[in-house]
């Protein structure tokens, strides 16, 4: 009987001692880092389409409007 209950008491220990390594290892990367990472990327994605969707609308449709009308212009 003293030697299943010792053998019981080692593997638990063994196990507890085990879990403990895996729970205190702070090697890799993080949930919280990656969820950061790809939060700021997408800010960022959205930043630059909408300043790029400005551009094109306010700056370069515009112009290339005008200069296909004259391009086409048999008028004058």
């Amino acid at each position: 009987m003293k030697r299943a209950i010792g053998k019981t008491n080692d593997y638990i220990t063994k196990k507890v001692i085990a879990i403990k390594a895996v729970t205190s290892n702070n090697r890799g990367e993080g949930y919280i880092d990656t969820a950061v990472k790809i939060l700021i990327s997408v800010v960022l994605g959205a930043l630059l389409l909408a300043g790029l969707y400005m551009l094109f609308g306010d700056v370069v449709m515009p112009t290339l409007n005008e200069r296909i009308t004259d391009m086409f212009n048999y008028a004058g």
